[in-house]
Formats: C-alpha cells, structure tokens, sequence
C-alpha cells in the first residue's frame, strides 16, 4: 500500500474540491485525511490530502506527472506530492547550547520523528560528544565575520552530500547567509524566546525578570533574511509571577525551546504546513 500526502494551492475558484477527489478516484487512490482552508482576504485556497494507492503499479513519478497535466495547470496550481514512507533527512545545526539537541535526540531515538538525521553541523566542537554518543556524524564549521564564505561554502558541501531536505537551528548561535536561505527556502527552522522585540540581546530572562513579566514563551519559525521575523509554525507559554528566580524563567524557557522545536519538526516532516505571504496554514 503506497501512502501520498498532497499539498495544493491557488487562487479559490469554484470545483476544485470536486476535482481534486475525482483525480483521486480516477488513479485509484483512496482519500484517507482532507482538510482546507480559504484566506478570505487574499482570495487564496488551500488543501491537503492522504491518500493511499493500492495498486503498485501506480508510482508517485506517474502520480506527479498526471496530476499536472490534468488538474494542476486548469486551477494554476502550486502542488507538492509526497511518498509518506521516505522520511525527510534532516540536518541540526548547533553550537554551545545543549538542550535542545537532547531533546531532538531523544526523541529521534525513540522514534517520535518522521525524519532521518544523517549529520549535525556546528561552528565548535563542544558538542561532538553528544553526535558520537547517538552515532551521528559531526562536522564542525567555523563560522565567523571573517571566514563567512569559506564557512558557508563548507556547510552547503555538508547538506549536498548528506542529501539534506532541511535544516534545524538547535540553538545556533550564528545568522544563516543568504544564499543558503535561499537554497532552503522555508526549509530552516529557528526557535527562539518569546521576548523579541521587547527584550533583546545576550541576557533577555535577565531583562524581562527585572520587568516582572507574567508571561514567556518560545517561537519557532521558518528563516528568511528579516531576522526572527520568518513565517511561524508554532508557539506556547508558560505563566510566571514574582515568586519566579531568573533562573526558573530560564529553566522554564528552555523547556518552551524543546517543546515547541520538537512540533515544529514534526509538522514540518509530516507535511502539514504551508507558507504563504510570510504565514503558514498549519494543518492538525
């Protein structure tokens, strides 16, 4: 039993529902999830479907080539199609920080993510203990104002010969250049601190507890050049008050970081956002 999942959008326009599921029915597929969305205000349509095939001699080629010809070019789609049995190969890129890097590990190991991780990126090496200790190959990449080019040129090498559909900053503590942005476009997930803009810089638990804040969180979002203002696949928060230390705010912050970077990831592998004038459709 081949399983597809499809991602479908387009200007909203009458029958494309009604086509999509005949399309299916016509190939001989079997329509197990459909969920849509409509941007009201920019008029656009947004779909996606799993669906399993059972007869083998359809192949996901055959599939691709079909769908465009017969239905994508009438509604001037923009479509991805997907086998859901090859799991995404997914690069971490780290530097000093650990948590989240454990977190992702643990649950990679536990089998809790549809990915495959074939390397892990860091600008030092104090984390290469940890990509041993998962049997992970680590390559570490200076990255510096200095050596940008150098170094940038050295981890698309990496991601090309790993084979990587996307990248995961698990706390990497370096800005992503632009050409790699744009050989992953909406293919980099970040996760940061709730506190941008109000409380930037090198300490912002410290900032925001001298403020006396009842609320933190964490973001996780797709990279672009506008730095941490990419589209966002997900969010929470934690309630806290003055009986809170700066050292429970971080403590609680960093659990938002792996909680909130771990939905992210698995969204994302399964196929289940899509991006569209800096915001994603996020489907359950």
């Amino acid at each position: 039993m081949q399983k597809i999942t499809i991602l479908i959008h387009c200007k909203d326009q009458k029958g494309i529902i009604a086509a999509v599921t005949t399309f299916i029915a016509r190939v001989e597929g079997n329509i197990m999830y459909i969920d849509q969305h409509v941007d009201v205000e920019q008029n656009v349509f947004f779909m996606r479907l799993e669906c399993e095939f059972a007869n083998h001699k359809i192949t996901i080629e055959s599939l691709k080539e079909e769908f465009d010809k017969t239905l994508a070019a009438d509604f001037n789609m923009s479509w991805d199609l997907y086998n859901q049995e090859q799991k995404p190969k997914m690069a971490l890129f780290v530097s000093k920080y650990d948590h989240c890097l454990f977190d992702i590990l643990g649950r990679y190991s536990a089998g809790e993510l549809n990915v495959e991780i074939p390397v892990i990126i860091s600008n030092h090496n104090d984390l290469r203990s940890i990509a041993e200790r998962f049997d992970i190959p680590f390559h570490c990449v200076p990255f510096t104002k200095d050596n940008k080019e150098e170094g940038e040129a050295k981890q698309i090498e990496l991601l090309k010969r790993y084979e990587i559909n996307f990248i995961v900053l698990a706390r990497y503590m370096q800005i992503i250049t632009p050409k790699l942005i744009e050989l992953y476009e909406n293919r980099i997930i970040n996760i940061h601190h709730s506190f941008l803009p109000a409380f930037p810089g090198a300490k912002p638990y410290h900032s925001a507890f001298k403020r006396g804040v009842k609320i933190i969180g964490a973001t996780s979002h797709y990279v672009t050049e506008e730095l941490d203002e990419g589209p966002i696949i997900e969010q929470d928060i934690a309630r806290v008050s003055h009986i809170h230390s700066v050292e429970d705010f971080i403590m609680k912050g960093r659990d938002l970081e792996r909680i909130v970077l771990a939905r992210a990831i698995k969204l994302h592998s399964e196929r289940k956002t899509m991006v569209y004038s800096n915001k994603t459709v996020v489907f359950s």
